[in-house]
C-alpha cells in the first residue's frame, strides 16, 4: 500500500462516514490473564466513546512507510488451510461475529505477544464502496468498482494514570483524584486485507509499529506468519556496511560524497510519488558505479549485497538517506551541513595532512555569538597580499 491508499482508507474512520460495523476487544493483564473480552456492535457506542475508537484506529495508521508501516505479502504456506493468512481471512469473513475465531484470535496474541503492562486487543470489521475514477482521476461516487471488506487490529498498552489533585466542586476542595486505568495509543497493529492498487489484496497485510525499531519479529511470525523486513535503523547499518565492504580501501571521501548526492537526488524526483523508493541490487550497483566505484570494487559485490539485504531483499531510499542533513564525523568533531549543500566540504592536502576544509562566510556563530573573521588585505588591485 502506498501513501495515498493508506491515506484513503484512514478517511473512513470518521463519524461521518458511519461504515464500521462491529467491535470487538478483549483486555489481558500483565500474567497473560483475560479480564475481559466483548464484541459488539459499532454504532450502538455513546459518540464519546466513537471518537476515542476512530482516533485509536487512525492513530494505526499513521507514521512512515518503511518505517512504522510495513506492506507485507504472505508466503504460500499462510494461505493455505490453517495457515495464519486463512485463519485472518476467516476471521474477516465472519464480520467478527464468531465467538471461537475471536477467542481463537485473542489466544494466539496472548501467547506471542511479549510485554510487562495490561494490555487491550481491539479489533473491527468495516466495508468502504470503493468509488470509480474517470480518465481524469476524479471520484465518481455513483460508480462504485467494489466493496472492500476489512479487518483492522491495535494492541494498545493500558497502564494507571499518574497520581493528581482533582477539584471536587460538591466540598470546593482539592483532593487526590482517584487513578484510573487509562487505555493508551496503539504499540502495534494490522490492516487485512491489504488494499493495494484500490482492490482487495488478500495476499497482503499493512502492518503498524509505535517504534520503529521494535517489531516484535516473534508476534507477526506466529499471528501473521510474514517474514518483516529489516528495521529502518538496521536497513541504514547494513547498506553503511555494504558500501564500506564493497569500496574497501577506496572508499574515500569523494566517493561516499557523491553516493549521497545521487541518493539526494533520486528521493527528491521521486518526492511526490506516493510510492516509496526502493533501492534493489541493480540500483545500488548502478549507484556504487556513478559513484566511482571501479570493476576491482564491484567484483563481490552481489555476494556482498545478499549478505546485507537478503537473497531478494532491497533498501527503502527514505530509511539509508541521512535525515536532514550531510554529517561528516570524527572521533571529536561532528560536521553537519544540509543535504543539498555537500559541495560545502571538500578535502585538500595541508601541510602534508589530509584535511576537510568549508568556506567561511559572513554568517558565521560559535556558541551562538556571531563573529568577525580576517578577510586577507588586498592591494589597490584587489588581489591579496603576499604573506
Amino acid at each position: 500500500m502506498n501513501k495515498k491508499e493508506i491515506a484513503e482508507i484512514k478517511k473512513q474512520l470518521a463519524p461521518d462516514k458511519n461504515a464500521i460495523s462491529r467491535i470487538a476487544g478483549c483486555y489481558v493483564s500483565a500474567e497473560k490473564e483475560k479480564i475481559i473480552t466483548f464484541s459488539e456492535s459499532f454504532g450502538m457506542l455513546p459518540e464519546e466513546e466513537l471518537f476515542k475508537y476512530y482516533e485509536i484506529f487512525r492513530k494505526a495508521l499513521s507514521g512512515s512507510i518503511g518505517k512504522n508501516m510495513l506492506d507485507m505479502e504472505f508466503p504460500d504456506e499462510a494461505e493455505e488451510e490453517g495457515g495464519t493468512q486463512s485463519s485472518l481471512l476467516e476471521l474477516c469473513n465472519s464480520r467478527l461475529e464468531d465467538d471461537d475465531l475471536l477467542e481463537e484470535f485473542y489466544d494466539k496474541i496472548i501467547d506471542s505477544y511479549v510485554t510487562g503492562e495490561n494490555y487491550l486487543i481491539l479489533l473491527i470489521h468495516n466495508s468502504y464502496d470503493v468509488p470509480g475514477r474517470g480518465k481524469d482521476r476524479v471520484e465518481l461516487f455513483d460508480a462504485s468498482e467494489e466493496v472492500y471488506d476489512y479487518i483492522q487490529a491495535v494492541i494498545c498498552p493500558v497502564d494507571l494514570a499518574k497520581p493528581a489533585l482533582s477539584y471536587h466542586s460538591d466540598t470546593q476542595s482539592f483532593r487526590n483524584r482517584e487513578r484510573d486505568w487509562i487505555v493508551g495509543m496503539p504499540q502495534i497493529g494490522f490492516l487485512f486485507p491489504a488494499f493495494n492498487d484500490r482492490r482487495t489484496d488478500i495476499h497482503g497485510v499493512l502492518y503498524y509499529s509505535k517504534n520503529a525499531e521494535e517489531l516484535h519479529f516473534d508476534f507477526t511470525d506466529s499471528l501473521l506468519g510474514c517474514q518483516l523486513p529489516l528495521s529502518a535503523g538496521l536497513q541504514k547499518e547494513a547498506f553503511q556496511v555494504l558500501i564500506e565492504e564493497t569500496l574497501g580501501e577506496n572508499c574515500s571521501f569523494d566517493t561516499v560524497k557523491n553516493i549521497h548526492d545521487q541518493l539526494q537526488e533520486i528521493t527528491q524526483q521521486s518526492k511526490d510519488s506516493p510510492d516509496p523508493v526502493t533501492l534493489d541490487r541493480i540500483t545500488v550497483r548502478n549507484l556504487l558505479e556513478e559513484s566511482g566505484a571501479g570493476a576491482a570494487e564491484m567484483e563481490d559485490f552481489d555476494t556482498k549485497f545478499e549478505e546485507n539485504a537478503g537473497e531478494k531483499g532491497s533498501f527503502l531510499a527514505a530509511n539509508v538517506v541521512g535525515r536532514g542533513r550531510f554529517e561528516v564525523r570524527t572521533p571529536d568533531v561532528t560536521i553537519t551541513v544540509s543535504p543539498d549543500r555537500s559541495d560545502l566540504v571538500e578535502t585538500k592536502i595541508i601541510d602534508g595532512r589530509e584535511c576537510l576544509v568549508i568556506p567561511i562566510t559572513d554568517e558565521v556563530q560559535v556558541n551562538g555569538i556571531r563573529i568577525r573573521h580576517a578577510h586577507p588585505q588586498k592591494d589597490s588591485a584587489g588581489i591579496p597580499a603576499a604573506e
